[in-house]
């Protein structure tokens, strides 16, 4: 696809400066800085336990870094969150949410405690239902929901107040073929209308697909960053990535005995 850009602000989108976290001691995120430029759709990807996740829980508040900073629109997560928040929705890995509601209910709270219009929460909530697939769903409770229809729900429930950043940790994860569709239409729409996309995916070929950056994190350091073209250097991502992080091959006899 032809990915074109609108003029960018001179503020990021999201700007992550030398942003550090340790458990038990241990540093997994080793100063992880990255720009997403405004109007653009870009991907974050890594092997599992890479610090993808970490540090897109810093970059949204969701977990206190131990260095460095993390901006939205030139707002600041830590020390100004409020205004930050405001024009952030995210849907982040494994994050609990109020399961004991219907998908409708939780939907209307969140639009809510955005502070949102109740006619507006009304009307965005059934435009999101419709086209999320769920309307059909009314009175099923959201801990019934199967997990790809979880994904949908707390993918809505980061649109409902119309944000100018996503930042999404496995949005496809879980999700059928026609669901995943849909989503591709609406996350593109997005980005069309002057939006900015940030997603973490270990599907190679729907990154190419979809996102016109992308950034490539191993054991808690950027291996590479900026735009699609410039990361692949004339090769797959896929391969552009198992050159960077190593692996991918199974050593000689390795498993033999299943060939025997």
């Amino acid at each position: 696809m032809d990915h074109e850009l609108p003029h960018s602000d001179p503020a990021p989108a999201l700007d992550l400066r030398d942003l550090r976290k340790s458990f038990d001691g241990r540093e997994v995120v080793h100063g992880v800085s990255l720009q997403v430029p405004r109007g653009s759709f870009y991907g974050l990807v890594g092997p599992n336990g890479a610090g993808k996740t970490t540090t897109l829980s810093m970059a949204t508040g969701l977990l206190v870094p131990d260095g460095g900073t993390a901006q939205v629109l030139g707002h600041d997560v830590w020390a100004d969150p409020a205004p930050a928040k405001a024009v952030m929705g995210v849907l982040a890995d494994g994050l609990r949410t109020f399961d004991r509601l219907t998908g409708r209910e939780l939907l209307t709270y969140v639009g809510l405690l955005r502070r949102l219009d109740p006619a507006v929460v009304e009307e965005r909530t059934q435009s999101l239902l419709e086209t999320l697939g769920l309307a059909d769903e009314e009175g099923k409770l959201v801990v019934d929901y199967s997990a790809g229809m979880t994904k949908k729900i707390l993918l809505a429930c980061a649109l409902v107040h119309a944000p100018r950043l996503l930042v999404l940790d496995e949005p496809f994860e879980a999700v059928d073929p026609v669901s995943a569709s849909t989503i591709r239409e609406i996350l593109l729409a997005f980005v069309a209308g002057g939006g900015t996309v940030i997603l973490s995916s270990h599907v190679m070929a729907l990154v190419e697909e979809l996102c016109t950056h992308v950034a490539v994190i191993a054991e808690g350091q950027v291996l590479a960053h900026g735009e699609l073209e410039a990361v692949r250097q004339g090769r797959s991502l896929s391969d552009r990535f198992l050159e960077l992080v190593g692996g991918g091959h199974v050593a000689q006899g390795g498993l033999a005995w299943l060939n025997q």
